[in-house]
């Protein structure tokens, strides 16, 4: 299951947001998206879990959930609109 995770502090890795979801079961990858010019953090990211049961528990224990000052928005992932 892909999961939208919105509203991060700017100085979350990676790394930091994959360790909050494994309390939720198997995270298979989480990403930061970052500016392409200045690879600064543009608040929001992607995470993966292994398994849709996994993913739903995730999004109800991190929605709202206060990271780095931050309170996460936190749903399941929908595919981009056309442009």
């Amino acid at each position: 299951m892909n999961i939208y995770v919105g509203n991060l502090s700017y100085d979350l890795t990676e790394d930091e947001m994959k360790q909050e979801f494994e309390a939720f079961g198997q995270v298979v990858s989480a990403k930061v998206i970052t500016d392409k010019y200045t690879g600064r953090s543009k608040g929001f990211g992607f995470v993966e879990m292994a398994d849709d049961e996994e993913g739903k528990a995730a999004i109800a224990g991190m929605n709202g959930k206060d990271v780095k000052g931050r309170a996460l928005k936190v749903d399941e992932a929908r595919p981009p609109r056309p442009r």
